[in-house]
């Protein structure tokens, strides 16, 4: 994923594939994809899916998450978790293969304590999850800010959360004015985040 830095928007860029072997090819493929998904800007999906919004298969989320970590734009199958103040659920979550999904954590909208920090980050990248939407707070924000993944959450908070191992995955959930569910698809840019019952194409 590329960024102009001046303007934050995502650059679609192709990637030529190579003949050398079949492993640098696969991953000049998934590169490509992932470049291709960033791409999708939401501006865009709503001008050309108004009837989709309608409807309901695309959901726009209320204009409430700051913007965190490398990744300006991002998007993937999400992964659902509803948990209140605390966060070890989220750290088993981010434990396992990413493979390119979104972690949305319902977390009550709770401004008291922060349910991902810079560990977290640094896990999430590591295991190729693209990234985190948090209904609730972050914090060790310098350190997310270096991942390389995107984040979005209400705010930060100094203090770290409860360690009780309470809390739901794969649970439907309402986040930002929007009912989101596991296995649905989430697109987030600058300019906001929208979920989606479908992949979306270019």
């Amino acid at each position: 994923m590329h960024t102009d830095p001046k303007s934050d928007h995502v650059l679609f860029i192709y990637i030529q594939p190579s003949s050398s072997s079949s492993s640098t090819s696969s991953v000049q493929t998934l590169k490509k994809q992932q470049v291709k998904m960033a791409a999708l800007a939401t501006a865009e999906i709503c001008d050309t899916n108004a009837t989709h919004i309608t409807s309901g298969d695309l959901r726009v989320l209320h204009p409430v998450f700051q913007v965190y970590g490398q990744a300006r734009g991002f998007s993937g199958p999400i992964v659902t978790l509803k948990v209140f103040e605390d966060n070890v659920i989220v750290r088993a979550m981010l434990e396992t293969k990413g493979e390119g999904r979104v972690l949305v954590i319902d977390g009550g909208g709770s401004m008291r304590c922060a349910l991902v920090g810079g560990n977290l980050g640094q896990l999430a990248q590591s295991n190729g999850w693209a990234g985190i939407v948090v209904n609730g707070c972050i914090r060790d924000v310098d350190e997310i800010n270096a991942c390389d993944i995107g984040v979005r959450a209400l705010s930060s908070h100094p203090l770290k959360s409860n360690k009780k191992g309470t809390g739901d995955k794969h649970v439907p959930i309402y986040v930002g004015g929007a009912f989101i569910r596991d296995g649905e698809w989430l697109y987030a840019d600058t300019d906001g985040i929208i979920v989606s019952k479908f992949e979306l194409s270019v």
